[in-house]
């Protein structure tokens, strides 16, 4: 399936391989603009310095190594499922099909990174040697969200993507839509920011904040679930209730409540 881009014709496929990649770097960078913010961060600018212990040049590096592998995967997925998904095409008319896949992708993909995610937190080998590389970023912001160790990023992200796709039967170009949109939600979870208006905090409640709780130490063993729900979460007891509250010299601070800190 293709679609007319000013004369050209650019394949369902090669969208869905590489618009989530460009929505990536673009809501990041709006949010790189906003970091100024400060009567809107959840941490100060100085702890956002002070606490990470990685250069953004590694961590941009890093995000382009995870993104490449994502887009190599992607075009043999797609090229392995192809005549199925043209096969599917007819489905496309209707709404309801199309909700229906979106949700059970939402739902795979969900339950695909609670428990990988939970597992690289409770194997201590997995966490010293490739999860904790990205609780290198304590105070997350928007371009750091991919940063990941190689093998947590195929395990994670582009396992749990393509299991996702498949389960669901969507076609290549509901993929567009769909990997675009958890795109934006994953990097909007880690923006660092708390937003008047944001749609992602009206609409979920795994958010910036709900997430931010979990790259803190005493938040460590909760809030795994991402990037959507966190029905896990409440499910196995894994869910932190916190309140955001306001800071003396500015901006937001989510803070758990204090039967959970002190456990």
């Amino acid at each position: 399936m293709e679609m007319m881009k000013g004369g050209v014709k650019v394949s369902d496929e090669l969208l869905g391989t590489f618009a989530p990649i460009v929505v990536y770097w673009i809501y990041s960078g709006i949010y790189v603009l906003l970091g100024s913010l400060e009567n809107y961060r959840l941490h100060t600018k100085k702890d956002e310095d002070e606490k990470n212990s990685v250069p953004k040049k590694d961590v941009v590096k890093g995000v382009i190594l995870q993104q490449a592998v994502q887009a190599v995967v992607a075009t043999l997925l797609f090229a392995v499922t192809g005549n199925d998904s043209e096969a599917g095409q007819a489905q496309q008319a209707s709404l309801i099909v199309l909700a229906r896949q979106l949700f059970v992708a939402m739902v795979v993909l969900d339950t695909w990174q609670y428990f990988m995610h939970r597992y690289m937190h409770q194997n201590k080998f997995l966490y010293r040697h490739i999860h904790s590389l990205h609780h290198r970023l304590v105070v997350p912001y928007a371009f750091g969200a991919l940063y990941n160790h190689p093998l947590e990023g195929l395990l994670l992200d582009t396992v749990g993507g393509a299991l996702a796709f498949l389960v669901s039967g969507m076609s290549p170009r509901a993929s567009i839509f769909f990997f675009s949109f958890a795109t934006l939600k994953t990097v909007d979870d880690h923006c660092g920011l708390w937003l008047p208006g944001n749609l992602f905090h009206i609409f979920f409640r795994n958010n910036s904040a709900y997430h931010d709780i979990h790259h803190q130490l005493y938040g460590n063993k909760y809030n795994f679930s991402q990037p959507f729900f966190v029905t896990w979460d409440r499910i196995l007891g894994t869910y932190m209730p916190y309140s955001l509250e306001k800071r003396t010299n500015g901006g937001f601070e989510a803070r758990p409540t204090k039967d959970y800190k002190e456990n």
